[in-house]
């Protein structure tokens, strides 16, 4: 495990330490939790910008086709 030091606005430590009393969790922990939600967030995204590259609207089209043609239930109309 690494130690490293940080600098916080007085106000952004302040609400951090406010927020982590009330979800009844250590500082540490909860600046290790958002830290790790932003790092999957952005690789989650990096991800999917990829696929989306790679895509091809031709095969998706060829996709489509081999669905059966029905009539969506009541309550997954939109």
């Amino acid at each position: 495990m690494s130690t490293i030091s940080l600098r916080l606005p007085d106000s952004l430590h302040k609400s951090a330490r406010d927020l982590a009393e009330k979800e009844s969790v250590s500082l540490n922990q909860l600046i290790t939790l958002a830290l790790a939600e932003k790092i999957a967030t952005l690789t989650t995204e990096e991800y999917l910008g990829g696929r989306a590259k790679r895509g091809s609207r031709r095969k998706f089209q060829q996709a489509l086709r081999k669905a059966p043609a029905r009539k969506p239930k009541a309550g997954d109309r939109l």
